[in-house]
């Protein structure tokens, strides 16, 4: 026969699976924090016009092009341009439209706040041909995923 630790134990383990089995809530598993694409935010909280082949396509354009030379791979950050991982911003608050005007327009070297930072951010990716309007919806896109994780 069981002693009483034991019994006390096998009830716990009971009530705790049967008390799981009983929530409303359906099970899920947080991405980890190291997810990046589309998976990493959830469709409901992230703006309306972002899209999971939106999200796809900036990732590959940002680090296949010139965006990593100064915000590295996956906008971890570099020598010459800040994490866009990271979640805080410099010279805007960080949403989606602000996102694409910057990437459109760029910040000239005189308007760079940071003065660690040697160079301008070009206009539309600095790349010949220069990103599309389409492209560059894309690329701020992504820059919205990986910046605004859970």
């Amino acid at each position: 026969m069981p002693t009483r630790p034991t019994l006390l134990r096998c009830l716990a383990i009971a009530a705790t699976t049967l008390a799981g089995c009983r929530s409303n809530k359906p099970a899920s598993t947080p991405a980890p924090a190291s997810a990046v694409g589309p998976a990493a935010t959830s469709a409901a909280t992230r703006p309306a016009q972002i899209t999971d082949e939106m999200v796809s396509e900036g990732q590959s354009i940002f680090n296949n092009g010139s965006c990593t030379k100064c915000h590295g791979p996956n906008g971890a950050g570099g020598p010459n341009g800040p994490s866009l991982a990271a979640g805080s911003w410099t010279h805007i608050s960080g949403g989606y439209d602000e996102i694409v005007h910057l990437v459109t327009t760029g910040v000239p070297k005189a308007e760079v706040k940071d003065p660690t930072r040697r160079f301008a951010m070009n206009p539309r990716g600095g790349m010949t041909p220069a990103l599309t309007d389409d492209q560059v919806k894309a690329v701020a896109a992504y820059v919205w995923t990986i910046s605004h994780r859970p």
